[in-house]
């Protein structure tokens, strides 16, 4: 073979950009040093952590496979992007659709991608997923990211496969950073003062955010009994209201804190914790995952002013950059912090056509988000004045 073939042949790999493998495996922390040398370029997406999909896979809380982006290049191959996938089915004769939320309790669906190879990642997953056998060709991906690389590359990808996504609804999270979002002044800031004075009168106030393993299972069994005593246990909605998600969370949230990446901080009134905060960290960005307070505290917002606490106490550090709600625009979060992320769900078909397992599974999400609305515009429905008694008296 002559240079100039050579030099042809390397022009035209060149042109290609990165070769791309994807393998599809079970979860394992085994590419947990690969994950970690990723999450130092990469978005950030704390629930494809491999720690946490082992913990679902270990309860058999979900049937979940990691698609793994690998750059090919001379030396040693590289991680360039992570995608966990749910295997779900919701009724027995019900078709299996590919859930891009790993697992229950999981808030982000967005892969985990270098943004330098995002172009050529997101191709090589889809055609991964459509080239499997034993993966089927619907995906639905709820919670996912709207403003993170990989969603236009997602789009691109899909209009150069002729397939149309089913929008099924867009929302704003709250989501705050140290230079945008926290409220420093109004009326939310001067409330947060009084209720922080009039806690303080009751007692010596302090929050603790232990991040050592032990501190944070600890910590965790605290959360547990205060969303237990909540409405949520009176309502059987609480973790701890079904074993298995407690079997779950436990594992997830021991798995997080042996690396390091997951904490609860408390607000404790003379030495009693009132609140609970769980926090994961993924990368530069923290999560307020879960939250919980004692109704007896209710009036001096509890649960509001450790998330208040907490955000100053993370942003003064420098390994915190970011911090992800994993909360609705109509949480209370959303009264602190101005920041929003743009969210949306959203349903595919890789396969020609519209499929069977596609019709279905557009029909049931569409006929759920229906019931929800319904739901919602009820719960928030002004209630009618009271009728007017008549008097009988005579004018005075």
């Amino acid at each position: 073979m002559s240079d100039g073939q050579d030099h042809r042949r390397a022009a035209v790999a060149q042109s290609m950009g990165p070769m791309i493998s994807v393998t599809i495996d079970s979860p394992s922390q085994v590419v947990g040093p690969h994950w970690d040398d990723l999450v130092r370029r990469a978005s950030s997406n704390v629930f494809m952590n491999p720690a946490a999909l082992q913990a679902a896979c270990a309860t058999d809380f979900a049937r979940i496979l990691m698609l793994l982006a690998w750059e090919e290049g001379a030396g040693a191959r590289k991680l360039v992007g992570v995608w966990a996938l749910r295997l779900r089915k919701m009724a027995p004769f019900w078709p299996t659709v590919l859930e891009a939320l790993p697992y229950n309790y999981a808030f982000l669906s967005s892969p985990v991608v270098d943004p330098a190879y995002v172009n050529a990642v997101i191709p090589a997953f889809f055609a991964a997923i459509d080239k499997s056998p034993s993966l089927p060709d619907v995906v639905s991906l709820h919670d996912f990211d709207a403003e993170d690389p990989s969603y236009p590359a997602m789009l691109r990808e899909l209009a150069a496969r002729g397939v149309t996504p089913l929008m099924l609804s867009a929302s704003a999270r709250p989501f705050v950073t140290p230079e945008f979002g926290v409220k420093r002044s109004g009326s939310t800031r001067k409330k947060l003062r009084q209720d922080w004075n009039r806690l303080t009168a009751l007692g010596a106030v302090e929050v603790v955010n232990d991040r050592t393993p032990a501190g944070a299972e600890q910590a965790f069994e605290t959360f547990l009994a205060l969303e237990k005593a909540s409405w949520k246990g009176e309502e059987g909605t609480a973790l701890l209201s079904d074993s298995h998600d407690a079997a779950f969370v436990r594992r997830l949230l021991q798995n997080l804190a042996a690396r390091g990446e997951a904490s609860v901080a408390l607000l404790r009134v003379g030495g009693e914790a009132i609140a609970a905060q769980v926090l994961m960290y993924c990368g530069t960005t923290a999560y307020t995952w879960k939250t919980a307070f004692c109704a007896t505290y209710a009036k001096y917002s509890p649960g509001t002013l450790l998330i208040d606490k907490i955000t100053e106490e993370l942003f003064a550090g420098s390994e915190v950059r970011a911090i992800n709600s994993c909360a609705a625009e109509a949480s209370f979060m959303a009264q602190l912090w101005t920041g929003r992320r743009t969210m949306v769900d959203m349903l595919v078909d890789l396969g020609p056509g519209k499929s069977l397992a596609y019709r279905l599974e557009a029909g049931r999400q569409l006929g759920y988000q229906r019931l929800r609305s319904w739901r919602d515009r009820l719960r928030h429905r002004p209630s009618a004045p009271a009728p007017k008694k008549l008097s009988l008296a005579a004018p005075v």
